[in-house]
């Protein structure tokens, strides 16, 4: 496997556990007092918002051919950190 194809491998499954617990969160949502689901909306929002562009700086990652693939592995990896900031966060927030 080439490195290219395990660092998309390694980014497909953190997108995965990023949006299963998205999901979590806009079930907590669903459960919660309507002042505590005004917060969970902005936040989920700004989840939703996140895991698309990881989905977006995925998806030019697999289009890339293996000589200008570490080229966009930067801003795969910009999105990924900024999506699982975000993550850890909301999840943070929602435990208190």
């Amino acid at each position: 496997m080439s490195t290219k194809e395990a660092y998309k491998h390694k980014i497909e499954a953190e997108l995965e556990l990023a949006k299963a617990q998205l999901e979590q969160l806009q079930a907590q949502a669903k459960i919660s007092s309507a002042d505590a689901a005004m917060e969970f909306s902005k936040e989920i929002d700004d989840l939703e918002m996140n895991v698309g562009n990881a989905k977006t700086k995925l998806k030019e990652l697999e289009d890339a051919d293996d000589t200008t693939w570490e080229n966009i592995k930067d801003g795969a990896d910009h999105a990924w950190n900024s999506l699982k900031t975000s993550v850890g966060n909301a999840a943070a927030k929602f435990k208190k």
